[in-house]
């Protein structure tokens, strides 16, 4: 017999599991449109200052990816060659410029404490530790400051401003339709997912960033789906603007040849040369964000010095060159080390850089982005990452096809590996990085080999990162504190531990009086009462605020706060402590569940730790 209350019960729940996706497709996709929009702008203040002062300036138009030409010229205002001695000179110093337009955006505006935490760890760091909220006028200021470190030539990528961005407008989406913090979070990530997309045209490659980025050793697979719908909505949108396309052109390879048993091999050797300097560059950043940290300095005057030291490394390794007149060198030099590194990727990729100057760019990426970034500068680790890796894989390619040269038929196929390998086991992203290098370089017919580098850098190399605000796993962030943790608290409520005899002070008494029943019965924290009702709390170090003089003469109730934190004896003594933790808080008002203004009791933290006690005793007995 056919149980039709059976059939309607499952068509019940599918109608809400279809509702429920059909509302969260929409938020993604509004979401990657707003993404995409603010991606777009930032990005276009960037080409618009590093045209400017680059450009115009210091007249030094660096090469660019294939499909991402310069779309803003502005008239020289110095004619001076960029490759003779004044320009590089004066190239050199333009970092300093942006690192103290930074630091004053940065930690003057912005009032930023912790100038290691750049725009990639800021977004890693929202999801887990700050609930998902981002403040708009950070993600603006973070932005700008980007702007300046990134158009003058800070090695930095813009990939971290794009990420952050993203997840600041996914933060302010969830505000807006008034979300839970789970779903907040999960909308942080999507945000982040859709400014990868946006920023370099890699839908796929975005989407994994979202969820990959925020673990050393685990995923947020939950939130894949929603950032494949809002990664790829940014896509769509980006290309409307910029076209449609990869942004990289390769050369034609033969890809059986690629493909063959001993090659594959070889680009397994390219993962185990590449995983010690995936380890070296946290090591590198690690060691100068400390040396940058110990120096008495004011913190908006640290990106400058790094600018500074930046641009003086720049020109102690591109001077021998110069001396040399090897100007493609020198050109070079600058296009990896300068700024992200994007032109000289696609140098990279067709083979036009010399071995020498492949190795001496691939060490020298590292300690240029450290300067930068250690220093409290704005960007991102993701494109110094590939360009370090095009290095290292072009160098070796170069290698193999000295050696095997039936093997290894065209060397320059091991810098758009190799770009993959360095940055999934630098970041602990190995499918981001193979889905990036294929979808910017418009080729997935190297997946296997991309695969075959990266899993072999990642499983060498993922104790350490170029992230310090990842966690290992899901099981260690805060977003999952509750999933793998029963609490004992969660079983225990308000009533079972909160203290119904409470010691009130009325608002009508004066601060005087107030402090001596503050000696008599030696609590720190009063409810305080006007005519039975509460209207406050008072702590002794409000009362002791107050000067002598007015302590006859002030009333309780003008000094007590107005705006209360309140529990009720059937919340859980988990909520109860959370909110004392989000509050700074040490006690709390207990009020009747319908009347906030009747006073019962009262919860401090004390009590808490007690009961947790007592049910920790009884249940091991």
């Amino acid at each position: 017999m056919v149980d039709f209350a059976e059939i309607v019960k499952i068509f019940k729940e599918e109608e809400e599991y279809l509702s429920a996706w059909t509302i969260w497709t929409a938020y993604t996709i509004f979401l990657g449109i707003a993404v995409s929009l603010c991606v777009i702008a930032f990005y276009l203040a960037l080409v618009a200052f590093s045209a400017l002062i680059l450009g115009s300036v210091a007249c030094y138009h660096p090469p660019m990816p294939e499909y991402e030409p310069h779309i803003l010229h502005f008239r020289h205002i110095l004619s001076i060659d960029p490759l003779s001695f004044p320009g590089i000179l004066l190239l050199a110093l333009m970092p300093a410029l942006g690192g103290l337009l930074c630091g004053i955006i940065k930690f003057g505006w912005l009032r930023e404490k912790d100038f290691e935490v750049h725009e990639t760890d800021a977004f890693i760091e929202g999801f887990h530790d700050k609930r998902g909220v981002l403040s708009g006028s950070g993600g603006i200021l973070r932005a700008i400051s980007s702007v300046f470190t990134i158009g003058t030539g800070g090695s930095a990528g813009r990939e971290g401003p794009s990420a952050f961005i993203g997840a600041t407008v996914g933060s302010l989406v969830g505000k807006i339709l008034g979300l839970d913090e789970k779903a907040r979070r999960r909308l942080v990530a999507c945000g982040a997912s859709a400014g990868i997309a946006a920023v370099f045209k890699s839908p796929l490659g975005g989407a994994f960033f979202g969820v990959e980025m925020l673990y050393k050793k685990d995923t947020e697979l939950e939130a894949l789906a929603p950032a494949v719908i809002a990664a790829l909505t940014a896509y769509v949108v980006s290309c409307f603007f910029f076209g449609w396309g990869p942004i990289y052109g390769v050369p034609e390879y033969d890809v059986v040849a690629a493909l063959r048993p001993a090659s594959l091999l070889c680009f397994v050797l390219l993962g185990i040369v590449c995983a010690p300097f995936a380890v070296l560059f946290p090591k590198i950043m690690q060691f100068f964000t400390g040396f940058f940290r110990g120096l008495k300095l004011p913190l908006r005057l640290k990106p400058a010095l790094g600018g500074l030291l930046h641009g003086g490394f720049f020109l102690l390794v591109a001077a021998p060159f110069l001396l040399l007149h090897r100007r493609d060198d020198v050109m070079a030099v600058a296009s990896g080390l300068l700024g992200g590194g994007y032109g000289f990727i696609q140098l990279a990729l067709y083979g036009k850089v010399a071995f020498l100057t492949l190795i001496i760019v691939a060490f020298a990426k590292m300690i240029s982005t450290a300067f930068t970034l250690g220093s409290g500068g704005s960007g991102g680790l993701f494109i110094p990452s590939l360009a370090i890796g095009a290095a290292l894989g072009g160098a070796l390619g170069e290698v193999l096809h000295a050696l095997m040269p039936n093997v290894v038929t065209q060397p320059a196929i091991f810098a758009l590996i190799g770009a993959a390998a360095l940055l999934g086991g630098a970041a602990n992203t190995p499918l981001t990085a193979i889905f990036v290098v294929c979808e910017i370089s418009g080729s997935y017919a190297l997946l296997a080999p991309a695969i075959l580098a990266t899993i072999t850098v990642y499983t060498l190399t993922s104790k350490w990162t170029i992230y310090p605000k990842q966690y290992d796993t899901r099981r260690d962030s805060p977003a999952h504190r509750r999933e793998f943790c029963v609490d004992i608290l969660e079983d225990l409520y308000v009533r079972d531990a909160y203290t119904k005899d409470v010691v009130t002070l009325s608002a009508n008494s004066t601060v005087e009086d107030a402090i001596e029943v503050v000696r008599r019965t030696g609590h720190i924290g009063y409810p305080v009462v006007r005519d039975g009702v509460l209207v406050g709390m008072v702590t002794l170090k409000d009362l002791e605020r107050v000067p002598e003089e007015e302590r006859m003469s002030k009333m309780v109730g003008e000094v007590a706060a107005k705006n209360l934190v309140v529990t009720h004896p059937e919340e859980s003594l988990e909520d109860a402590m959370h909110k004392m933790a989000t509050n700074g808080v040490g006690r709390l008002p207990v009020v009747d569940k319908d009347n906030r203004r009747k006073l019962i009791g009262i919860l401090t933290m004390y009590d808490i730790v007690r009961a947790h006690e007592r049910a920790l005793h009884f249940r091991s007995e």
